[in-house]
């Protein structure tokens, strides 16, 4: 059975609504009737089916055209008004990128504040951890779903600069383009979802939860109906807007020094990936004492994801932290974690990936 749907306008001069639409945006003629004093027009083009009717009771209405080349559409006419009152508005329909500026800020935001969880995508809940977004710049969000099984979800992608998905704890199966075979994501791993790349959220543990990372803070999900996941031959090597999809385990991972004393580090080689975009570390305490230090990254993230700890930062109250709490650090800011327990874990995002620590004596 075939269903076709129309949009359906008014007219009070068929002949010179029938030039506009044709002449002026391209459209072509599907139906016209009666032959011999014309009252209805059906035209079609640029995803539109149109029933323009003289005389009709609709209202005008307002219509979109989006076009990779707007500027060939009009005569590049970005906002037309049509004979019978329709407004056209002409768009581009590649969406540019916009990293907003860096409102730098000291942010803490803890767990036991009890922030809102909101309900967003697919059912999945959603705790803020910057609420100001540094001026849009970034959003940190802790998601979770409370009942395990299948995720209601398809497959889409993300017009963003950076995106990280880090399990906090249980598990969740996910599936991406050219990544093979679907695969479980534990917690401690991490992947990262390089622009425009096809995903889909397949089956999650019971109590799931899971830190999100986005930049810019307000950006485009696209559901793609075409696309089937998993998809192939398997490109593992394939680069999306220059990053490579990173899925780091932390078994396969190395314990190094960090760039703060008092913890060691695990690098999950997402600067290398991605540019040097951003970096993405965990720390674990070391029981070594942790000496005041500034950065100057333009952005820096922090998650307590075990243990406890008390932050000191210049001008700012001491705050003392536990699991689940967040805080952002801004650069030149001279800050100090202290009372660290044995325990303590951070997972630690830095925008830049790679910056520099200063620690005076």
């Amino acid at each position: 059975m075939t269903i076709r749907s129309e949009v359906v306008l008014p007219s009070t001069n068929l002949s010179e609504d029938i030039s506009f639409f044709t002449k002026k945006l391209g459209l072509r003629m599907e139906m016209i009737y009666p032959a011999d004093d014309p009252r209805v027009v059906v035209l079609s083009g640029h995803g539109l089916r149109l029933r323009i009717e003289q005389g009709g009771r609709a209202a005008p209405g307002f219509l979109r055209l989006l076009s990779a080349t707007p500027d060939l559409i009009a005569e590049g006419a970005r906002l037309l008004t049509a004979p019978n009152g329709t407004r056209i508005e002409i768009e581009n329909s590649e969406t540019p990128l916009i990293l907003p500026e860096t409102q730098h800020k000291f942010v803490v935001r803890r767990l036991a504040d009890q922030a809102p969880w909101v309900i967003g995508r697919a059912g999945m809940q959603y705790r803020d951890l910057i609420p100001d977004r540094l001026g849009g710049s970034i959003i940190a969000s802790h998601i979770r779903i409370p009942d395990g099984g299948p995720v209601p979800d398809m497959v889409h992608y993300h017009t963003v600069g950076f995106q990280l998905i880090f399990c906090y704890r249980g598990w969740v199966d996910l599936v991406y383009e050219d990544q093979g075979a679907p695969f479980r994501l534990y917690a401690g791993n991490c992947v990262i979802q390089p622009p425009e790349i096809r995903h889909k959220v397949l089956y999650a543990s019971d109590n799931i939860e899971v830190i999100e990372i986005g930049v810019p803070a307000e950006h485009i999900t696209t559901i793609d109906h075409e696309m089937q996941l998993p998809n192939g031959p398997a490109n593992p090597k394939r680069r999306f807007s220059g990053q490579q999809f990173v899925h780091h385990r932390a078994d396969a991972a190395r314990w190094m020094p960090s760039r703060l004393a008092g913890f060691d580090s695990r690098d999950t080689t997402i600067a290398a990936h991605t540019q040097n975009i951003a970096g993405v570390h965990v720390l674990k305490a070391n029981g070594g004492p942790c000496r005041r230090a500034s950065h100057n990254a333009d952005i820096l993230f922090s998650f307590v994801m075990e243990g406890a700890m008390t932050l000191q930062a210049e001008g700012q109250q001491s705050v003392q932290l536990t699991a689940g709490d967040a805080f952002v650090i801004p650069p030149g800011m001279l800050s100090q974690y202290l009372e660290i327990s044995e325990d303590c874990e951070l997972l630690e995002v830095a925008l830049p990936g790679n910056f520099t620590t200063d620690a005076p004596q």
